[in-house]
């Protein structure tokens, strides 16, 4: 065989086997490991009210300093699971807020997570994958071991500008260097009122 065939066929099998790893590392979680991620994220199992999560940070000028590359200056993130009367189950779904480091007004994003999406990657540590309508790309939220910080990542995402869902104020938040993870802190469920609008739902929220 050439060299250049042989190099060719080389790659061809590593590029296979490292597939097939990452396939390894992933899978559906049981009922009783969704379950028990459920409770961490909310400190409790959903009743019959929508229960509500909270996440914040506010990057320091610190922080941006040894992140010459990050974006992202400050965000928000609001995790609600909303009961299903008819199955008795309940559904995840994420509001994403946040600011630029260089470019004023605020950005903001939405989409379901679904009830059974939580998968198990990288050995022990859960995610609840949750993405946004027609190809909008999404967000994997897991939480540190103590539960008291949300770890998200992405890869894009779409988002709007000042709550307007529109052609003109749609753009996309694109993981560069510094911008691919985001360690957000758990806080008062009031404190992410900013991205709701429903005027029941949001006096839901603050009597959380």
């Amino acid at each position: 065989m050439k060299p250049s065939l042989l190099i060719a066929f080389a790659l061809t099998l590593f590029a296979g086997s490292a597939r097939a790893e990452e396939a390894d590392q992933v899978r559906e979680t049981t009922k009783a490991e969704i379950e028990a991620f459920t409770i961490r994220i909310y400190g409790s199992p959903p009743g019959d009210k929508t229960s509500y999560a909270c996440f914040v940070r506010r990057y320091d000028a610190e922080h941006l300093a040894r992140h010459p590359k990050q974006k992202v200056a400050a965000m928000k993130l609001l995790i609600s699971a909303e009961p299903d009367k008819e199955n008795k189950e309940f559904r995840n779904s994420f509001r994403l807020g946040f600011r630029y480091r260089h470019r004023s007004g605020d950005f903001d994003s939405s989409g379901d997570c679904g009830s059974h999406a939580v998968l198990l990657k990288d050995g022990d540590e859960v995610r609840l994958g949750c993405g946004v309508d027609c190809e909008g790309g999404g967000i994997e939220v897991a939480l540190s071991k103590d539960n008291r910080s949300a770890i998200v990542r992405l890869e894009q995402i779409r988002v709007w500008q000042n709550n307007k869902p529109d052609d003109e104020a749609e753009r996309s938040l694109v993981a560069g260097a510094d911008d691919k993870i985001f360690r957000l802190d758990r806080t008062a469920n009031s404190d992410c009122a900013s991205l709701v609008t429903d005027r029941k739902e949001l006096a839901a929220l603050r009597h959380k």
